[in-house]
């Protein structure tokens, strides 16, 4: 086939594709709701399978130890959303508390930024106009996000309560995944194409050997940090110690930038009682920097990912531009998960059938 015909047929495939795209999004009315109704009944199951995944393990250890997996799917299952719903009882309270006193005090700390920026615009008064307007523009937002706090509270616990059927249906979708963990395997095996088992086993099994052991030893990081932190907080009278613990643990995900964003919001309370309260908080960030950094991660965490930390920085700069907050905490597993997938494109479509002398030690 003449080259030019190839191009026209490639070019007029694209054009083709664009118009049903087009097509397609001006239609959506039609589907987006839809699309949202299977996203709410989907959201249960897939909460449900990421709890399945976490706690798995755990009851395969102690299956393999002798213990009937039935008992250990109870015991487990029991500590964990027993675990969970304990706290929630304990914490929510305290919770709503202090974010209602925080919201009442913004003023304060918005002064107390407005204070730190004047400063700094006058120790910095020949950086571009630009740069100062963003941090003014920052500084508005902050004020708009705290005053808007107790709402957003309110706001949260109405969806909460309207979406209570579907949060109280996890539990019992993640009891019969866990109980039925093999079953379900064996059903994804047989639904699965025949050319497409061998090599799904073997990236789904590098995905979680590469990424398993990260997420569940960082959440538990996360957890142990976070509440470390609370308690030294409360323990030196630093107003909203459970706030800003778990503001510290949710922060503790993000590698590298985590405690810089942990470490802000304590270091601008303490700084309306004074210098000393600056100095205690900073180090309590540090000694929890140091524990999770030297013992924590490397005994629970390891080196599971065996990434260079410019390549995560990377992925986290690229993910804060596209998310947000939400893309920093995501970028890492994603960048563990796509490297998986380019050593398995590359092992697929780079196959080479190897000669007598490649085949020799």
């Amino acid at each position: 086939m003449d080259i030019r015909l190839i191009w026209f047929y490639r070019l007029g495939f694209l054009l083709l594709l664009f118009i049903v795209m087009y097509i397609f999004l001006k239609l959506q009315d039609l589907w987006m709701p839809v699309l949202h109704l299977l996203i709410t009944v989907a959201i249960p199951f897939f909460v449900a399978a990421f709890i399945t995944y976490l706690l798995h393990p755990v009851i395969e250890s102690l299956h393999e130890k002798g213990l009937h997996r039935g008992l250990a799917v109870f015991i487990i299952y029991s500590l964990f959303f027993g675990g969970i719903a304990f706290a929630l009882y304990k914490g929510i309270p305290a919770f709503i508390s202090q974010l209602r006193d925080l919201s009442e005090n913004a003023p304060n700390l918005t002064n107390q930024y407005r204070n730190w920026v004047e400063l700094i615009q006058q120790k910095t008064s020949t950086w571009p106009d630009g740069i100062q307007q963003k941090i003014h523009d920052g500084i508005n937002g902050v004020e708009k996000a705290l005053n808007g706090l107790v709402s957003k509270a309110l706001d949260g616990a109405v969806n909460v309560l309207n979406s209570i059927v579907i949060i109280a249906i996890i539990p019992f979708i993640a009891f019969y995944m866990l109980k039925d963990f093999d079953t379900m395997k064996k059903a994804v095996w047989y639904l699965t194409p025949r050319k497409w088992r061998k090599d799904g086993i073997l990236f789904l099994r590098d995905v979680d050997k590469s990424l398993g052991s990260y997420i569940r030893g960082q959440l538990f990081v996360c957890v142990v940090i976070g509440g470390i932190s609370a308690l030294l907080f409360w323990l030196v009278k630093l107003k909203y110690a459970l706030l800003l613990g778990v503001f510290v643990g949710i922060t503790n995900v993000i590698p590298y930038f985590g405690p810089i964003f942990g470490a802000i919001p304590a270091v601008v309370i303490a700084s309306t009682i004074s210098v000393k309260m600056v100095l205690i908080s900073l180090g309590i960030i540090l000694l929890l920097q140091f524990l999770e950094g030297n013992i924590l991660s490397p005994l629970i965490v390891g080196k599971s990912l065996h990434m260079h930390p410019l390549l995560i920085m990377f992925a986290l700069l690229i993910g804060g531009e596209i998310a947000g907050v939400i893309g920093l905490i995501l970028a890492v597993p994603v960048l563990a998960v796509v490297k998986v997938a380019l050593l398995h494109g590359r092992n697929h479509f780079g196959k080479v059938k190897p000669d007598s002398h490649s085949l020799k030690p």
